[in-house]
């Protein structure tokens, strides 16, 4: 049997050539819950996906004004950051678990 670990060495499935283009709706819905638990828990969850809803929140004006508020040098910075927190690797790990 093999594991699957991602960067953060969290179990995941057997990756495939999918794209997120290619992915069903429902698979994207599973995703993004699953990523809003993982990080948020049960109860922050729900109270996001509610203000979602209730708030008619439009991603993306709301990353435009965010962005708008950003100077060109601190967006880089804050990109290499990122980047270099969290490094390309091209292959995933494989642990044989017997």
């Amino acid at each position: 049997m093999r594991v699957y670990l991602d960067d953060y060495g969290r179990n995941r499935k057997k990756p495939n050539a999918r794209t997120m283009d290619s992915m069903s709706s429902v698979e994207i819905l599973e995703e993004g819950i699953s990523c809003l638990f993982e990080r948020l828990g049960t109860v922050e969850t729900e109270r996001f996906i509610s203000t979602l809803i209730r708030e008619k929140f439009d991603y993306t004006k709301w990353k435009r004004k965010y962005f708008d508020d950003v100077n060109a040098d601190d967006f880089n910075a804050a990109a290499v950051e990122y980047a270099n927190s969290r490094p390309f690797r091209p292959n995933q790990t494989l642990i044989s678990i017997e």
